[in-house]
């Protein structure tokens, strides 16, 4: 039998690319999650934790605004450069190693917790009363993604579908896919667990720039691209050769790339 990766696998070995392909939060998520938890204005920030955090993307937004931040990531790579990232904060801080599962932290003991782009590698039945053991009552857990890819050209949307399907379907051929839940079923989870009072879907938007070099670059960054260029699967085989020329050819400057955040909301 093939081994399944684990998520720590999959993203080990480029965290710096992951780092520069993948964009941040909208700086609007740490405001919205500290209104929901009942933060008022005047009062110290939240005491904040990101499960999952990586390079530290989804934690950046809380610099300046959360009263103590705890970032949790398991792969070494990816801590290595979240602790470089969160060197110069001033914001109280801490970096762990540890997983949603078990986060070693006391019951109670924060206001939020944010899961970014991570919940589809979580056990949801060990992680999300894990959740709710540390978050005191009228917490917050949030657990959001973006849509993939952003939106900027309905061509390059077509050419991505394409290639996005080839390479999945060699990714199941050579065992090569790990276990995950679709990001599409958090919400019903977050409800069947029965450990929030109040579970909601919203959405957050933000834009960026970037040309057809920015947009391969984060395609660059998928893990199972990885994956499969690691195993000797050619540029032409996974689709990205195809990509590449479409991108180039109708992203010829810098264009706006539109983002879609889906926040999953459990309140405590």
């Amino acid at each position: 039998m093939a081994h399944q990766p684990t998520a720590v696998e999959r993203f080990s070995g480029f965290a710096d690319l992951y780092d520069r392909g993948r964009p941040q939060p909208p700086p609007e998520l740490a405001g919205l999650l500290s209104q929901y938890a009942g933060q008022q204005a005047g009062e110290a920030g939240p005491r904040v934790v990101d499960l999952g955090a990586g390079t530290g993307l989804s934690t950046s937004v809380w610099e300046g605004r959360a009263g103590f931040m705890t970032a949790i990531e398991p792969s070494t790579d990816m801590r290595q450069v979240l602790e470089q990232r969160l060197a110069g904060w001033r914001t109280p801080h801490q970096v762990r190693g540890g997983t949603a599962e078990a986060t070693g932290l006391e019951s109670e003991s924060v206001d939020i917790v944010t899961a970014g782009q991570a919940m589809h590698w979580f056990d949801p039945e060990a992680a999300l009363p894990e959740i709710a053991r540390i978050l005191r009552p009228g917490g917050v857990f949030c657990a959001f993604d973006y849509d993939w890819p952003p939106l900027t050209d309905a061509e390059v949307d077509a050419a991505f579908y394409a290639a996005d399907e080839r390479y999945r379907a060699l990714e199941e051929e050579r065992g090569l896919v790990p276990r995950r839940a679709p990001k599409s079923d958090h919400l019903r989870r977050l409800r069947e667990s029965g450990l929030f009072r109040v579970n909601r879907e919203v959405a957050l938007h933000r834009q960026s720039r970037g040309d057809a070099g920015d947009l391969m670059a984060l395609v660059g960054t998928q893990g199972g691209v990885v994956a499969l260029r690691d195993a000797g699967v050619s540029e032409s085989e996974l689709g990205l050769d195809a990509l590449r020329r479409v991108a180039e050819r109708r992203i010829q400057a810098a264009t706006t790339f539109w983002w879609t955040y889906r926040l999953r909301l459990g309140w405590k």
